[in-house]
């Protein structure tokens, strides 16, 4: 175990069960027995751990209790809701009432068949204007697509063709080499047989000098010949090749700024391809129509969120915003009653946390006192390092 976790120890020891093994991950041990607080770096160390644990403590503290605060401003809110008047109290309920018989009819609305989400309608208006100028650009990209990939096709058609015919006139070119070379091995042998047979056996051999040379001429030459078309064969075919690649090359490069074109509007749109978006497309066309039908129904209700809003507020209600969209607790105390229970809940839990972290920065200020305490040669020490922690 390393140094920081002899230090402080957060409950990992194991226990019988799990439930007891998590109870103490909560519980924070200072444990001095072996640190060596005559060591710099040790003592530095530890007291710099308890300084980091204060911090951070304190940190939590602030945002616990901004939250704490509003939690309690909530609470208040449903106390002076519901310590209205009479005459005021139906003043609140009065709009309430016709908001949640506008909200039934929106309900109705937004409940019915066929309908775009109000997070996919809202997505799409967002982009609209691009939408509408960007389809007919899919449409021809995707078009192009097409095309480009046929052409691909019959250019890797066209390239294998080219290669192969370069690859067989290689091979000719390299047998016709061989053959070379075999022509002039058996004529090396054939002249050197015709002067053993002249110098040692003394026979007249002028015609076999004659027929071997003819015959060697005549082979080196339609080798040569040969060789030679098939060099020219294979100069055209390769320049052929290196026109049909710089062209599959430029068919590549339109392919992929194609591609990558279409991805990006498939990306930027949210849609696998064009007809998926031009049927999302339509489908908003006519929800548009359809919403802007039900627009004076959303009106009345936004007009009576205000009047509500606006009577709240009156009332010295913290926040009536959110009460706007709690109408039914307005009207129904049973559900006031589980609203406030929440709040309570929340506010419970926040204070626990707000106390376990208030002793969590006392406990290690309170160690920090005490190894001052018992190590007074290097209390100035500590102190100077939690005043310039402090300042940092």
């Amino acid at each position: 175990m390393g140094f920081f976790g002899r230090l402080f120890s957060f409950g990992k020891k194991k226990r019988k069960n799990d439930s007891k093994g998590e109870e103490s991950w909560e519980e924070i041990v200072y444990n001095r027995s072996e640190v060596d607080f005559n060591d710099q770096e040790q003592r530095s160390r530890y007291i710099m751990n308890c300084l980091e644990q204060m911090s951070e403590a304190s940190n939590e503290m602030d945002q616990l209790s901004g939250e704490y605060s509003l939690v309690t401003a909530y609470l208040t809110d449903i106390e002076e809701i519901e310590a209205l008047p009479e005459l005021q109290r139906e003043s609140v309920n009065g709009a309430a009432r016709k908001l949640i018989a506008l909200d039934e009819e929106i309900q109705k609305f937004t409940e019915r068949e066929g309908k775009l989400s109000d997070t996919e309608f809202n997505e799409i208006k967002h982009l609209e204007d691009e939408i509408a100028s960007s389809l007919p650009k899919i449409k021809d990209a995707e078009h192009m697509a097409v095309l480009i990939k046929k052409d691909l096709r019959r250019l890797d058609g066209e390239r294998s063709a080219y290669e192969f015919r370069k690859n067989e006139l290689e091979e000719g070119m390299n047998n016709l080499r061989g053959m070379a070379v075999i022509f002039t091995t058996a004529f090396v042998a054939i002249m050197v047989l015709l002067i053993v047979m002249q110098t040692v056996l003394k026979m007249e051999v002028f015609i076999g000098y004659f027929l071997s040379m003819t015959a060697f001429a005549i082979a080196i030459t339609a080798v040569c010949v040969k060789y030679i078309d098939h060099s020219k064969d294979r100069v055209r075919c390769s320049r052929d090749l290196g026109k049909i690649i710089q062209l599959q090359n430029t068919v590549k490069i339109r392919y992929v700024n194609n591609r990558k074109l279409l991805e990006y509007y498939y990306l930027k749109f949210g849609r696998e391809n064009g007809a998926e978006l031009e049927k999302v497309w339509k489908k908003y066309q006519q929800e548009k129509e359809s919403r802007k039908q039900f627009a004076e129904i959303e009106g009345k209700a936004a007009h009576y969120r205000e009047q509500l809003r606006s009577v709240l507020a009156s009332y010295r209600v913290h926040d009536p915003e959110k009460w706007t969209g709690r109408v039914r607790a307005l009207l129904d105390p049973k559900e006031m009653v589980e609203i406030r229970h929440g709040y309570i809940l929340r506010r419970q839990a926040l204070r626990e946390q707000m106390d376990y972290n208030k002793n969590l920065a006392e406990t290690a200020k309170n160690e920090i006192t005490e190894v001052a305490r018992l190590y007074p040669a290097y209390a100035k020490e500590i102190l100077e390092m939690t005043e310039k922690y402090g300042e940092n």
